[in-house]
């Protein structure tokens, strides 16, 4: 571009600017003019309020948040007590008591054995506490379920079931056995009456019947007779019994059994001692040769 040209163009600039700045003179000369005048500016000022607020950018404000409110109602729930059968204690069972129980009805006894008299029983559905222990564990010491004497026993352990620390529990020294007693020894026992008076050959004698009303059977006889009015004695020992029937007939019997009935001879006279009063001493034992149990029996009679 020429010098020129430069020159007239930044004239033209230099122009424009000052009829941009300088006051106006010239006012419009009637209202109308005025009021066009105004509606522009007015318009105008509307307009660049209308830029400035599509140029301004919206002002963020804060949005509450809403936090719901929730409102819960606890109810219980509805239980239905399911009943326990609690057995009927004399105590109050607690976790420093052991007790016991057993599946199948079990003797109570004296001491812990067999060997000791039953004086109880620990029946199926009982409950006992247990308040000590025999040093092998397999008794326990308990109170006496039958509520009778003595006070305790001890029950066997095979059939129990033991609850709570019963280890704890202490040891008790068993009682002493008991003293094994004798078995009763059945009583010899029989009775004697006189029946009748035989003879042979000059010899007199008397039958007597024999009864075993005791226990054991006998095996042999003593038999004694005294005369009390010549003050004689015959006497004879003998294994089994034995029967003369005058001089024809001699029977025997080797034992005479319980509940048996026998009828013995005598030793005989010399002499006939009818009318006498005799005196007759008996033995019989349960061994021959007069050993065993015997037992002895005497009768006073005149043939």
């Amino acid at each position: 571009m020429s010098f020129f040209k430069k020159t007239r163009l930044l004239a033209i600039v230099l122009l424009v600017a000052s009829m941009a700045c300088a006051t106006p003179s010239i006012f419009p000369s009637n209202e109308n003019e005025i009021s066009t005048a105004v509606a522009g500016t007015v318009m105008a000022g509307q307009t660049q309020d209308a830029i400035n607020e599509l140029l301004t950018p919206p002002t963020l404000q804060d949005t509450p948040t809403l936090v719901p409110t929730l409102t819960f109602t606890l109810e219980p729930p509805t239980l239905t007590p399911t009943p326990t059968l609690v057995p009927t204690l004399p105590f109050t069972p607690t976790l420093e008591t052991p007790f016991i129980t057993v599946s199948v009805d079990t003797n109570c006894r004296s001491g812990p054995g067999k060997v000791y008299d039953m004086v109880g029983a620990l029946l199926v559905g009982e409950i006992a506490q247990v308040y000590a222990r025999d040093p092998t564990n397999n008794y326990w010491y308990i109170r006496n379920p039958d509520g009778s004497d003595p006070e305790f026993c001890w029950v066997w352990g095979k059939y129990a079931t033991l609850t709570g620390p019963v280890m704890l529990a202490p040891v008790f020294t068993p009682p002493p056995t008991p003293t094994a007693t004798a078995t009763s020894l059945p009583t010899p026992k029989f009775t004697v009456e006189y029946t009748s008076m035989d003879s042979c050959n000059g010899f007199w004698w008397v039958e007597l019947k024999l009864r075993n009303t005791g226990g054991i059977p006998f095996k042999s006889v003593n038999i004694s007779i005294r005369d009390k009015i010549t003050d004689v004695v015959v006497s004879d020992t003998a294994d089994g019994f034995i029967n003369l029937d005058d001089c024809q007939t001699k029977s025997a019997k080797e034992i005479l059994g319980i509940g048996e009935t026998y009828t013995i001879s005598t030793p005989p006279f010399k002499y006939n001692p009818e009318s006498h009063r005799l005196f007759v001493t008996i033995t019989l034992c349960s061994d021959k040769g007069q050993q065993g149990t015997c037992a002895t029996e005497k009768i006073d009679f005149e043939p």
